[in-house]
């Protein structure tokens, strides 16, 4: 997206989970030339640290702050940091993921199993707990969340990271409800098979269009820029390619 307008985020300040690597990396990268202020965050310091350097030598602006999404006031310090330095927040991308437990479940780990719904569903909750109150001020706000077909599709070995965005979508909707009267919109996005290092060792599903992070950044850019008003909590996927 080396021709993304550099006015249509202009003004916005975006937080970004999972901003590291992959498709969080994409997305930050894309919204800062599109004009955006962006917060990178992560558990890794050095991922996040090289998204925000890219930002800046680019001539954009942006910081890192590493965060466990998993870590409620960890995130709650992020989102008092953003605000704190860029005077609020406007865009909330919860992409952070994991797929810890990849077995079947009567094989399974449950402390594992436990993990990566922590991570994927109620560190979607936390993100977006902690994000509302700076929304609010702003008077209006996007919360993007990073679904996936997994979670209407059960697979062996799938049981967790499905049972998670199952949850994301219902939680997805939850807020969209619970918001809507707040200006602030809330979509999830269903990017389908993309190399990461998420998938790296996934047997991806044959005939599928299989794209690369920067392949989902158009999508992204539409959720946050589409007006506040209209329809919310609307699953975007990024379909087959004909």
């Amino acid at each position: 997206m080396s021709h993304t307008d550099p006015i249509l985020l202009k003004h916005k300040v975006a937080v970004i989970t999972g901003a590291g690597r992959g498709i969080g990396r994409a997305i930050a990268l894309a919204y800062a030339r599109a004009g955006a202020t962006v917060v990178c965050s992560a558990r890794g310091e050095a991922e996040i640290a090289l998204t925000a350097s890219k930002i800046r030598e680019a001539g954009g602006r942006a910081i890192a702050q590493s965060a466990d999404v998993g870590d409620y006031e960890a995130v709650a310090a992020l989102f008092r940091r953003a605000s704190d330095e860029f005077g609020g927040v406007d865009i909330v991308v919860a992409n952070a993921g994991v797929a810890t437990e990849l077995r079947p479940i009567a094989d399974s780990d449950p402390a594992l199993w436990r993990k990566t719904i922590d991570i994927n569903l109620t560190g979607a909750y936390h993100t977006a707990h902690a994000a509302i109150p700076h929304l609010r001020r702003r008077g209006a706000g996007k919360i993007i969340m990073i679904g996936s077909g997994q979670r209407n599709r059960p697979a062996p070995g799938f049981s967790a990271y499905s049972c998670s965005k199952s949850g994301l979508w219902m939680l997805t909707q939850s807020l969209a409800v619970e918001l809507q009267e707040l200006n602030i919109s809330v979509n999830e996005l269903i990017p389908g098979p993309v190399r990461t290092e998420l998938t790296r060792d996934a047997t991806m599903p044959p005939g599928e269009w299989v794209k690369e992070p920067e392949d989902v950044v158009p999508l992204a850019l539409f959720l946050a820029s589409m007006p506040n008003v209209g329809p919310s909590a609307q699953s975007y996927s990024l379909m087959r390619r004909a």
